[in-house]
């Protein structure tokens, strides 16, 4: 009989004595999630052939990473962003009829219960920044409009901060507020031109990029939960183009759908109209929202998949 077949540890056969020691688990699929965990996990150090210390410091940089972890910011959240976890998950959990508007990263800074506003409110409540307009059309995948849209949006002031993260400083919820589109399907609201950002760079997370030669920042974007009922709910952004950082976002988010054009408007009249005191900057952007029909079916589709995967 072999030692893993008797469950004796060894170097050879690690990853099945330590799967076969879950064999009585109760729930199903983490007994199928960890066998893969375990695997994948013993493959890479057998691999890699840490030493002790490497693997001590790699205990440690999580260690350190959940102490960072506070009300308002999740470290680990921003680890799994920076290695590109944070977008796969949300491409397996989001793929999207031909047509329908792309989703990417919720991001460590969303905050629930922002006050609904009315269609054209300007959200800027700190009066930093270069004015801005945001309008757009909300449609399903066969080109109607959808009445009754909730957008929910947010996005960082001009010093790169978001409201939480300068408690005290900016007025609350700052930047943040909630849209309904009209019968014809369109929304609009005033704020300020979104600017590039790092993400928080201060501890462990913000230090393994360095070492790795990478920059913290984000391309700047705004955010956007759109929902409506019988649609899928869409987590997305909404980027300036002509960013520096479009082609290198620390966390992966940018998809080419999301890029928006942003104009600079001199026109006063206009300014006036939308009391601004200056030259403004504008960008149209429509969304397209998948029937919620389309969800079921593809989670069905995937999890027979998975299924039939663990069955061969």
């Amino acid at each position: 009989m072999e030692d893993h077949e008797k469950g004796y540890f060894t170097e050879k056969d690690s990853e099945e004595v330590v799967i076969g020691r879950n064999k009585n688990a109760k729930d199903e699929r983490l007994k199928e999630v960890m066998a893969i965990v375990i695997r994948k996990l013993h493959e890479a150090v057998k691999e890699i052939e840490p030493t002790q210390q490497e693997w001590f410091e790699a205990i440690m940089f999580l260690t350190r990473t959940g102490q960072m972890c506070t009300d308002w910011r999740q470290e680990f959240i921003l680890l799994s962003d920076t290695l590109g976890v944070s977008m796969l998950v949300d491409a397996i959990n989001h793929r999207k009829p031909v047509g329908a508007s792309e989703s990417t990263v919720l991001g460590p800074f969303y905050v629930q219960d922002a006050p609904e506003l009315k269609a054209g409110t300007n959200i800027c409540l700190d009066h930093k920044g270069e004015d801005m307009v945001i309008s757009g059309f909300v449609r399903d995948t066969t080109g109607r409009p959808i009445p009754n849209v909730k957008l929910d949006v947010w996005q960082t002031n001009d010093d790169g901060f978001y409201d939480v993260q300068q408690k005290g400083l900016q007025p609350d919820f700052n930047l943040r507020g909630v849209f309904r589109t009209d019968e014809a399907g369109r929304y609009w609201f005033r704020a300020v031109k979104p600017r590039f950002y790092p993400i928080p760079d201060d501890g462990p997370v913000g230090q393994l990029l360095g070492k790795l030669g990478r920059h913290p920042f984000r391309p700047a974007h705004l955010h956007f939960i759109i929902s409506a009922d019988g649609f899928q709910t869409l987590t997305t952004h909404i980027f300036d183009s002509t960013d520096q950082y479009i082609d290198s976002d620390a966390v992966f988010g940018v998809k080419k759908s999301l890029l928006a054009n942003i104009e600079r408007v001199t026109d006063l009249v206009r300014s006036k109209e939308l009391e601004f005191a200056n030259p403004f900057w504008e960008t149209k952007f429509d969304f397209v929202l998948a029937p919620e029909s389309e969800a079921a079916s593809s989670e069905r589709t995937e999890r027979g998949k998975v299924i039939a995967g663990a069955q061969r």
